[in-house]
């Protein structure tokens, strides 16, 4: 398995990879198409600025005095539970997610999601004491799994095979919006001196979810979900809409949809639509094994300590002044989307497997130099004598953190799955990626701050170790996914003649247009030699 490429047998010519990038017309000189990809922004992209905002949010209330006076200044194991809260009710709702988008379909899985998301954030705001807080914290997490995986699969089977990783990849960089919108409205609401102070931000949270309710049903349904269910011409229609806008575009489509319709055949008939498809056969067993260790990798890599307890990690370093750190949390989350929405702009030019080595060594390299410079730092604070070269330099790291995560585990995320993951199972695919992100990400939050008390910059060292062992088993397990469309990737790890069955169908449609386009010619020619003899 070394390089990645062992076991990747299934992986067709890409006959429509190839007929998109010769398409020379930019997408905003393709009207449906710019109107397209402007209403996934506010819906399916819109998603993850509740994620951003939640992180956000918790980071700087803990900071917010109201908000501590408010809930009796949690430490520990309730600070801890109160952060991950919003995990745990994700983790709850992962079960029903495959059958709610089998049944109802991508829009209406994000329309139902979002109605829950914006009942948490009720409650939330208007909390009276923790329990109802925390109870609240967990609603919010129980709608927001079901939008993620409708909202990411609808970009990759809506989006225009060339500019689909770069929409994919987009739809992660939201999140970091999310995070702007929320450190900047706590910081303003920081030096109020009433409950509001952190009862506003929690209302706010509402928002994102209300643009969803809006805007989703101005978006088509999915193509590949409207083939399953027997509604083939509603799915032609949606592709001659959105992707025949090109020269060829008529020749496009038509080989687009007859691959898709083979590929999602084949995908059914060897499909019992259940849990269980996922450890059928080897490939499948070992998209499990990537997905699962991606989902721990996207929370394991030390990103939650500064999502969620940046105030805790500047105060061992002797930051103690609340409107500077939300200063700096404010400036963290503008630099985390510049980096996100440089590194998104990159895959198409870059290869998966590139990036996230990249992404895995830097951060390792980062996290050691951060763990000597925070043993500097805290050891001086301790002594009483503030070591500024060390504090600088810890700060220096943690904003060095941000390009490193982003050019594997936030712009490749949705894109690798959705790549990943063949029609059939990519709702519970990605589900199954939302278990184990949501489990780690529930340890981790629960953990850190116990962590962080106990033995303060030590607790790098846990980081550190398991940065090492994410390198190696990128190395070794992470197949490359670049250059190709959703169904020349749908049996990459299955037998060659799947692949080879839908490739068919696609060439034969090219093979009778061009038929027809040399016959259509000749006829042309033969009528105007008779008009030039007469």
């Amino acid at each position: 398995m070394a390089g990645g490429g062992a076991g990747e047998t299934g992986k067709s010519d890409p006959i429509i990879s190839r007929l998109a990038n010769e398409d020379k017309k930019w997408f905003y000189q393709k009207p449906n198409l710019l109107y397209l990809y402007l209403m996934l922004f506010p819906t399916c992209m819109g998603i993850e600025l509740t994620s951003g905002f939640d992180s956000q949010m918790i980071n700087a209330l803990q900071i917010v005095p109201f908000w501590k006076l408010y809930f009796g200044d949690p430490q520990g194991a309730l600070k801890g539970i109160i952060a991950a809260a919003y995990s745990l009710g994700a983790i709850l709702s992962l079960p029903f997610i495959p059958i709610v988008n089998d049944k109802f379909g991508r829009r209406w899985s994000i329309f139902g999601g979002s109605v829950i998301m914006v009942i948490g954030a009720l409650i939330q705001g208007f909390s009276v004491h923790v329990g109802m807080y925390i109870v609240a914290r967990m609603i919010l997490g129980f709608g927001i799994p079901t939008c993620i995986v409708s909202g990411s699969s609808l970009i990759g089977e809506l989006a225009y095979p060339k500019e689909r990783p770069v929409m994919t990849s987009l739809f992660n960089v939201a999140y970091f919006v999310g995070q702007i919108i929320a450190a900047a409205i706590c910081f303003g609401t920081n030096n109020i001196q009433s409950d509001w102070a952190w009862r506003i931000p929690s209302l706010l949270q509402i928002c994102p979810s209300l643009l969803q309710i809006t805007f989703v049903f101005f978006l088509p349904e999915s193509p590949r979900w409207l083939i399953t269910k027997d509604r083939g011409e509603e799915a032609r229609a949606i592709l001659e809409k959105y992707h025949g806008e090109s020269d060829r575009g008529a020749e496009f489509v038509a080989a687009e949809f007859a691959q898709m319709q083979a590929t999602i055949r084949l995908e059914l008939e060897a499909s019992k639509k259940s849990w269980l498809d996922l450890f059928k056969t080897a490939g499948m067993r070992r998209r499990v094994l990537i997905t699962t260790m991606l989902g721990l990798f996207t929370q394991w890599s030390g990103n939650t300590l500064i999502s969620y307890y940046l105030g805790d990690l500047l105060k061992m370093i002797g930051f103690l002044d609340t409107t500077y750190v939300q200063k700096i949390n404010v400036s963290i989350a503008c630099w985390s989307l510049v980096c996100g929405a440089t590194v998104s702009l990159l895959v198409t030019k870059i290869r998966r497997r590139v990036m996230y080595l990249a992404c895995t060594i830097s951060l390792l390299c980062c996290y050691i130099a951060w763990t000597i410079s925070m043993e500097r730092a805290q050891t001086a604070a301790q002594a009483g004598t503030p070591n500024n070269a060390a504090n600088i330099a810890t700060l220096f790291f943690i904003y060095a953190y941000s390009p490193c995560y982003n050019m594997g585990y936030n712009a490749l995320t949705y894109t690798y799955m959705v790549e990943v993951w063949p029609y059939a199972e990519r709702s519970s695919g990605i589900a199954f990626f939302q278990l184990f992100g949501r489990l780690a990400g529930f340890f981790t939050t629960f953990v850190n701050p116990i962590g962080l008390n106990s033995v303060g910059w030590r607790y790098l060292i846990s980081y550190c170790c398991w940065l090492a062992y994410e390198v190696v088993f990128v190395y070794f397990f992470f197949p490359e996914t670049f250059g190709r469309t959703l169904e020349e990737l749908a049996f990459m790890f299955e037998d060659k003649h799947l692949t080879e069955q839908a490739n068919a169908a696609a060439e034969k449609v090219l093979n009778q247009h061009n038929a027809e386009t040399i016959s259509l010619g000749g006829e042309k020619g033969r009528a105007e030699v008779r008009e030039n003899v007469a």
